[in-house]
């Protein structure tokens, strides 16, 4: 495992377990949809475990890992998941052994060549490399502005470089593979302002911000976002749009 993997994510982790907004079933049907067998699933990076246990309905078995000891700690247990500490590019996984890859918000911090030939390696003839990111949730055009006001205006200069490539939705991302072509999938969570305000806090801008400045960049969001979503117990329907890219292996 490597000593250097960038890790945002393990000083609250407990908060990304909480406050990541939760993936469609419809995606993990449809991937298991593809693959002609549906003995294991890799979900790397797997963080909370989010996409493991999402996973864990459609396959006989998840082997979730994570470079982060907290994430892994922290991650959602299942009787069909198997839980590793291990960096993307060395995969406790035998040779040919896998029908799907999964990376859910993930694969923009890897080196991307080592670990597309760790997937190569893991996987039978014909399985599937699926990864995906979402960026911005919308709201309302009120929220929106002010969410994409403190995205770049406030933290946009605290966002790892990486990260262009979740900004970018993938588009311009690595990825050597025959593709599939994909249908479009978000996540439609129904939650409070409190509840954005939590979610924004597990973003690695926002906490590099507080690092660095010693300062909390929230006090100057939750005034703005109040004038927009004046009722606090109010609950509203929000949307993250999903950028997905899958490849036949």
């Amino acid at each position: 495992m490597s000593a250097s993997f960038p890790d945002h994510f393990s000083g609250h982790a407990e908060l990304y377990r909480r406050y990541r907004p939760t993936y469609p079933p419809e995606l993990y049907a449809w991937l298991a949809g593809l693959v002609a067998r549906r003995d294991v699933a890799w979900d790397c990076a797997t963080g909370s475990g989010q996409a493991a246990v999402g996973l864990a309905g459609h396959f006989a078995s998840v082997v979730a890992t994570d470079a982060s000891t907290e994430q892994v700690r922290h991650a959602r247990t299942h009787p069909a998941v198997r839980y590793v500490l291990a960096a993307a590019e060395h995969a406790p996984l035998a040779d040919a052994s896998v029908d799907l890859v999964a990376v859910a918000q993930a694969v923009h911090w890897f080196d991307f060549r080592a670990f597309y030939r760790e997937a190569r390696r893991v996987t039978r003839p014909g399985a599937l490399l699926a990864v995906w990111t979402y960026s911005l949730v919308r709201a309302d055009p009120a929220v929106d502005a002010v969410v994409d006001w403190f995205y770049t205006e406030v933290v946009g200069s605290y966002w790892p470089p990486e990260r262009i490539h979740v900004h970018e939705h993938y588009e311009r991302l690595p990825f050597p593979f025959e593709e599939v072509e994909a249908p479009v999938f978000d996540m439609r969570p129904r939650w409070t302002r409190a509840d954005l305000l939590a979610q924004l806090t597990t973003w690695s801008s926002v906490n590099r911000y507080r690092r660095e400045r010693g300062e909390d960049p929230l006090a100057l969001l939750e005034p703005r976002l109040a004038r927009a979503w004046p009722g606090a117990d109010e609950v509203r329907t929000l949307s993250w749009p999903i950028s997905l890219r899958v490849g036949r292996l």
